[in-house]
């Protein structure tokens, strides 16, 4: 389609993460009998490894191919942030003030329907409108409408933190350096 500017190549990689899992997840079914067995369902093992092997290559030249010509307009990025982003950082802030996150998740969701109710941005509401929706918010609820706290509330391996991102890239060329050294 002409008018797409998304990258279909990266959709078809996601894509192929499901046919992924279902094979793994054959695979573990078989492999799960094998301690009491004679070891000859592992024959059923065999074309899902190589399928998925075969698919992991293909995966890797073409995210190679969308990497090495990514441009990266951080003008447009930040233009298109928008409040309503961070319902589930609202939502986390209840939580961080001792709200049960299943309540916090429903009061976020109070919150997003009063923003739209009002016809402004959730970071828009009064704190009378969100006082209105739960007692536990207070003057520090400002500090969720800030996206880079938002990013870096994440910390853990695999978080959106730069230190863990920078983490992450270190163990990736590690292990790149390792692989290629074998």
């Amino acid at each position: 389609m002409p008018q797409k500017k998304n990258a279909d190549s990266l959709e078809l990689i996601r894509g192929k993460a499901g046919s992924a899992f279902g094979k793994l997840s054959g695979f573990m079914m078989s492999y799960k009998g094998l301690p009491s067995t004679y070891n000859k369902d592992l024959q059923e093992d065999k074309i899902a490894m190589f399928d998925t092997y075969d698919s992991m290559c293909e995966i890797l030249q073409i995210a190679c191919g969308v990497l090495s010509t990514l441009t990266v307009n951080e003008g447009q990025c930040k233009a298109a942030l928008s409040p309503d982003m961070l319902a589930t950082d609202l939502a986390y802030y209840l939580v961080r003030k001792g709200v049960p996150f299943r309540e916090a998740h429903s009061l976020s969701g109070k919150c997003v329907a009063a923003a739209e109710e009002k016809s402004v941005s959730l970071s828009s509401l009064t704190m009378q409108d969100l006082k209105g929706i739960s007692d536990k918010f207070g003057d520090d609820v400002t500090s969720v409408w800030d996206f880079e706290n938002s990013v870096e509330q994440y910390t853990s391996t695999g978080g959106t933190a730069k230190a863990s991102v920078s983490q992450q890239i270190k163990h990736m060329e590690t292990l790149l350096a390792n692989s290629s050294n074998s």
